[in-house]
């Protein structure tokens, strides 16, 4: 990636930390989820409505943040959204009661819905227009790693040092970061001035207004909502308890696959940034390929008789690991349809898509598998949400291509190289 300054990385690689962090904080009551149904004494339907309160507030909050990211730029919410994500680790670390833990992942969730799209905001800022689909990939796959020290290093402390110090360190770690960025991350390059919505109230409804009746918006929110809820809840919620009690893994060799999960994943995102870059009305074809090849993975597991064999797990969750960069897309299409002073509102309603389907589906699970017993039957619910993402996704996909007077398939490459060059 030659032409990008020095500065610019270092400026995406401090953003990538703190979302890493975030990411941690988020994920740290999956793994948990057995000690935390110990902790609270409590049933898997109440705990799921941890999963949910955090995943909600995280959704709800999404376009209040993206309209405030508009005007007053990324190092604040991000510094903010580290603090609220610490103050909620550390009730987590001394409560003892479901009503404690709720309010504890209200927290994290308000913290981490300020930390995305803020570092998302600040890749066209740094970087070219032709290099912003790659590194946005590359944004949200490495900040994944943050599930990889929730999968073993906090799963260790669990288990070692306990529940109240293991948890009191990550809202430490949530401090730092947030310290850290306050001091050093700048909005953009020194000399420029970056882009905002104008600050009264009428002005902010109207750029959220637009944002909302651009197609490639929308296109962007079904294709975050299709492409993430699997992945994402099998990371954050219910993949290691599934793993566990109904696959009877181990704990380490649970964790394992989630650390494959996101270990994949970093292999994939940087291929659909590059295949988006280069053939952009060619990304709903992506989209389509990952939610396919999702719902097969997941048949083949659920109708296997007895336990699945590890081979075929290890499978489901290398087909997964292309949720997570799938649902990135979805902020591609909206960075390719709105101007930059609308970016922040226009991700935020994206944003919505894939967490909205993940808390439903958290809930979904929770309550199906204490009325069943049966993870087969809670996690086959799944089919719903792609069955109605796979509609909405086609339906605006048309809206977008008729805007843009062009055929749907197949499209000349002439047409192709001429509208990647004017979104270049």
């Amino acid at each position: 990636m030659a032409g990008v300054g020095r500065r610019a990385w270092a400026i995406w690689s401090l953003g990538v930390l703190a979302y890493t962090v975030a990411v941690f904080q988020r994920a740290s009551l999956g793994v948990a989820g057995l000690d935390a149904q110990q902790r609270f004494g409590t049933t898997a339907a109440v705990l799921s409505l941890f999963g949910v309160a955090q995943l909600g507030v995280y959704a709800a909050m999404q376009i209040p943040v993206g309209v405030l990211l508009d005007r007053v730029g990324p190092r604040r919410l991000i510094a903010a959204g580290g603090l609220l994500m610490a103050g909620g680790q550390l009730l987590l670390a001394t409560a003892t009661g479901v009503p404690g833990g709720l309010v504890a992942r209200v927290l994290v969730g308000a913290g981490d819905a300020m930390t995305f799209i803020s570092v998302l905001r600040l890749v066209p800022a740094w970087f070219p227009a032709r290099r912003a689909p790659l590194v946005s990939q590359l944004t949200g796959i490495l900040g994944q790693a943050g599930q990889i020290v929730a999968a073993f290093p906090l799963v260790a402390g669990l288990h070692g040092a306990g529940w109240t110090p293991t948890f009191a360190v990550a809202a430490l770690a949530g401090v730092a970061v947030a310290v850290f960025v306050g001091a050093a991350l700048r909005n953009a390059p020194p000399g420029v001035t970056m882009v905002t919505a104008r600050a009264e109230p009428g002005a902010r409804r109207r750029v959220l207004v637009d944002a909302w009746r651009e197609p490639g918006t929308r296109l962007g929110l079904w294709t975050h909502f299709v492409t993430q809820f699997s992945g994402n809840v099998f990371a954050l919620f219910w993949g290691f308890p599934f793993l566990v009690s109904a696959q009877g893994l181990s704990p380490a060799a649970a964790g394992g696959l989630l650390t494959v999960l996101v270990v994949a994943g970093m292999a994939v995102g940087p291929t659909l940034g590059a295949l988006a870059g280069r053939w952009p009305l060619r990304r709903s074809a992506l989209v389509l390929t990952i939610v396919l090849s999702s719902a097969v993975a997941w048949a083949v597991v659920l109708l296997w008789p007895g336990r699945a064999p590890l081979p075929l797990l290890v499978l489901l969750v290398l087909v997964l690991a292309s949720n997570g960069p799938g649902s990135m897309l979805g902020f591609d299409f909206a960075r390719t349809e709105n101007p930059a002073a609308r970016l922040g509102s226009a991700s935020g309603i994206v944003n919505v898509g894939g967490f909205a389907a993940s808390l439903l589906l958290i809930l979904a699970v929770g309550l199906l598998l204490d009325a069943t017993g049966s993870y087969r039957v809670a996690l086959s619910v799944q089919y719903l949400f792609w069955a109605a993402g796979l509609v909405a996704v086609l339906r605006t996909r048309r809206v977008l291509r008729r805007r843009l007077g062009v055929r749907i398939d197949p499209l000349p490459r002439a047409v192709v190289r001429r509208l990647a060059a004017a979104r270049a």
